[in-house]
């Protein structure tokens, strides 16, 4: 094909953008009095993680809820389509059983063989092959978060949410679950995740989402937050200051 041909403007095609994975449209969620979530409007897109970051009690897990379904929206609208979610807490339970009893668990939850392979598949996938008969409660706290994730892979999610998942783990185990989060994200599930951890969400964000009072202060690529912020707020928050 020849590129000098002269198309008029209005015959050349416009760019295929991809919908939205996610999309909230003037969200508010209130608890009595208190404002948890303030008019957010946001919209999530497959491919690299994304970072929820803000200062405590901004709405960072509300949001996450909001979106996994676990709290419904008093105005506005959350758009999904047929979409297969699941999260991981900060402090997952863990059943009184095997590590092996809790994945064949969430398979058979979820309606998905729960042969020994599968097992034994995603047990590799987390690195915890070899601590199949052991009771999950006496795992570490880092064994325990990815042996949620195994849990929650079980799902098949096309989206996962993490809410402060290596807030409680030393720099190791906190190194381990990054690199679980990175090789998850590579085989193209989207995942999505709040942290209190500036420096994780350089590490493994593709964009970064910054929430004060409820409210979405800032959405950008990771690199322009954190080198170009837009906004008073971002730059306040990146300096350590108080965003009220």
């Amino acid at each position: 094909m020849r590129d000098d041909l002269d198309i008029p403007e209005d015959l050349v095609p416009e760019p295929v953008v991809a919908a939205p994975l996610v999309r909230l449209d003037g969200v508010s969620v209130r608890a009595s009095e208190t404002v948890l979530l303030d008019d957010v409007s946001l919209s999530i897109r497959h491919g690299t993680p994304t970072a929820i970051i803000g200062p405590n009690g901004s709405g960072k897990t509300t949001l996450l809820r909001v979106i996994m379904g676990l709290v419904e929206a008093d105005t506005g609208t959350v758009t999904l389509g047929r979409l297969e979610r699941a999260i991981v807490f900060q402090k997952p339970v863990m059943l009184r059983r095997s590590v092996h009893e809790n994945v064949a668990f969430a398979l058979h939850a979820a309606a998905h063989p729960c042969d020994d392979g599968t097992v034994s598949a995603l047990l590799d996938q987390v690195g915890l092959r070899a601590l199949a008969d052991r009771p999950a409660r006496r795992l570490s706290g880092g064994e325990q978060q990815r042996l949620a994730i195994a849990r929650a892979l079980a799902r098949r999610p096309q989206l996962l949410l993490l809410d402060e998942a290596t807030a409680s783990l030393d720099p190791a185990q906190t190194k381990i679950v990054e690199d679980l989060i990175a090789g998850i994200a590579s085989s193209g599930v989207k995942i999505v995740f709040a942290t209190h951890d500036l420096g994780q969400a350089r590490r493994i964000a593709g964009d970064v989402v910054l929430i004060v009072n409820g409210r979405v202060a800032e959405h950008a690529s990771a690199s322009a937050f954190f080198n170009q912020p837009a906004t008073e707020a971002a730059r306040r928050f990146l300096a350590g200051d108080l965003v009220l």
